[in-house]
């Protein structure tokens, strides 16, 4: 993924320079400020932790062996941990045939907690908004999910509303902009901005590799953002916009296709993720910094850059004019490619992994929970710049730079979580410690139904989960429960984790194989141990 911008040369100067010509002439006095945010942070019982999403998969009829084992080595590889949120919907089991009462009750809970949250701490009444904006992408209703907050809230018969649709995980700064755009020829306006995204109708129940990844990485979140162009509340603000570029790539057929909503040969609909999606992503990212770098960086790093890329074709630095990353947590994948090839450090990624850690890929919403992670970390200072990128369906890459216009260390979603971030590597995926014995060979001939039995086996009273280390020894178990025939094999040392987190290890072989056969016995019939 080429994200080093080595097609500047020259013409970058003078970009620049017809930047600042055009920002004197036509620009002057437009402003937008970030005045607060808040984020969404779902229940306790919303959360879709290994336990959990082993009830998820095991409810799915249509899965195989390879199936199960892909699904586990997509989740050890997302960088996503056990606290994140699905919807209601999901947890109970009502994925394969979802309701558009349940797809609203899962926005509504996102929309008017976030919104309750922030009229609260600002003290602006919904009466005082003059713009509302509002990015879901998968779910289009009538009337119109902005309808329903101002129905909510009984705003204004005046105030313009927007419903954006199909952006995918750019929309956030899709909004923004428009926002931004009616600032320009609007004066002492408020606004507000509100992304999220609607999962409850769109779990993929198929088999299709490309299409099960979105299941992975996707989770419920979403944030409100409150905005103004009046220079009197601007001791309120928070962060002050400076520059803001889009680029789309939707002509680019590979681009177009890279993330794409379809239905699969058994009519399972869901999100096809393309192996070319990083490349292309890539490639709409350095486009787009190509236009946006020289408004938001030092004459002198340009320059530098310029006549240093003639000769050794060297690269930019980011950080002589920029001091924070927001980078949308879209997966393990993206954040690395970001990373490394923009040349940041740990440092600089730490919010958006940490982000993808605690919330998931939350479409749109993701980006102000890298913002709150940073705010929380008690990172912005007065004056500081921060760079958000945002990519998403289309194929879109959206950037704007921040100036933090005072020190930030405000309580937010991180409060109760912060102290034991960043995540410390143990070594050992949850999943992988877990769901590890998926991908042992004596169980290439299970069936579905086998491999449900053993899901319901971990997730059941008692036992939940077995760990083994080499030996000899064998179940074989009668024709009506094969699947477990290998259940107690290598039994040099076996820990049982309990439910209460107690464990206990049984180096008697005799007790092992007794205690295992009573309760497979108990759970499953007539069992015989050799």
């Amino acid at each position: 993924m080429e994200l080093i911008l080595s097609a500047m040369t020259i013409s970058v100067v003078i970009s620049y320079v017809v930047f600042l010509l055009a920002k004197l002439l036509f620009m002057g006095g437009k402003t937008c400020y970030i005045l607060d945010y808040e984020c969404f942070k779902g229940k306790k019982e919303m959360m879709l932790d290994t336990q959990q999403c082993a009830k998820v998969v095991a409810r799915n009829k249509n899965l195989r062996i390879q199936d199960y084992r892909f699904l586990i080595k997509t989740m050890v590889n997302s960088g996503l941990g056990e606290d994140t949120y699905g919807p209601k919907s999901i947890v109970l089991g009502e994925e394969e045939h979802p309701k558009l009462a349940d797809s609203i009750s899962e926005l509504d809970a996102v929309f008017f907690e976030t919104l309750d949250a922030l009229f609260a701490r600002s003290k602006i009444t919904p009466s005082q908004i003059d713009i509302l904006v509002v990015t879901v992408s998968l779910l289009s209703t009538v009337p119109s999910l902005a309808s329903r907050i101002i129905n909510r809230y009984n705003m204004r018969s005046d105030i313009k509303a927007f419903n954006i649709a199909g952006m995918g995980c750019s929309a956030s700064l899709v909004g923004i902009d428009m926002v931004q755009h009616m600032f320009n020829t609007q004066k002492n306006k408020i606004a507000i901005v509100v992304s999220t995204e609607s999962m409850s109708s769109h779990w993929y129940c198929g088999t299709e590799k490309s299409m099960m990844l979105s299941n992975c990485i996707f989770r419920e979140g979403g944030g409100s953002i409150l905005l103004t162009n009046d220079n009197a509340r601007k001791n309120q603000a928070i962060l002050k916009l400076k520059s803001m570029v889009r680029t789309h790539l939707g002509s680019e057929d590979d681009a177009y296709k890279s993330c794409f909503q379809l239905e699969d040969a058994k009519g399972y609909g869901g999100f096809h993720l393309d192996r070319t999606l990083t490349m292309v992503a890539g490639r709409a990212l350095t486009k787009n910094l190509q236009v946006l770098l020289p408004k938001v960086l030092p004459i002198w790093e340009i320059v530098r850059y310029t006549f240093a890329n003639l000769k050794s074709g060297a690269k930019i630095n980011l950080k002589s004019g920029i001091q924070h990353f927001c980078i949308h947590p879209g997966g393990r994948a993206v954040i690395d490619a970001v990373g490394v090839n923009l040349e940041l450090s740990e440092y600089d990624v730490e919010p958006s992994r940490m982000a993808l850690h605690r919330f998931g890929n939350t479409s749109s919403g993701g980006l102000w929970y890298v913002l709150g992670y940073m705010e929380a970390k008690k990172r912005l200072k007065k004056g500081d710049k921060m760079l958000m990128i945002s990519l998403g369906a289309g194929f879109k890459a959206n950037t704007c730079v921040w100036e933090v216009t005072r020190d930030l260390d405000r309580v937010n979603v991180w409060k109760d979580v912060i102290e034991s971030y960043p995540a410390k590597k143990t070594g050992i995926n949850p999943y992988e410690e877990k769901f590890a014995w998926i991908h042992d060979k004596d169980l290439d001939f299970a069936t579905r139904d086998e491999i449900v039995k053993l899901l319901d086996l971990w997730i059941s009273n008692g036992i939940c989960h077995l760990l083994w280390a080499s030996s000899t020894y064998s179940i074989f178990m009668n024709d009506t429960c094969q699947i477990f025939k290998w259940v107690v094999r290598k039994i040099g040392n076996y820990t049982f984790f309990y439910e209460n987190d107690c464990k206990q290890s049984f180096r008697n072989l005799e007790w092992v194989m007794e205690a295992t056969d009573g309760y497979l016995n108990t759970q499953y019939g007539n069992i015989q141990t050799y």
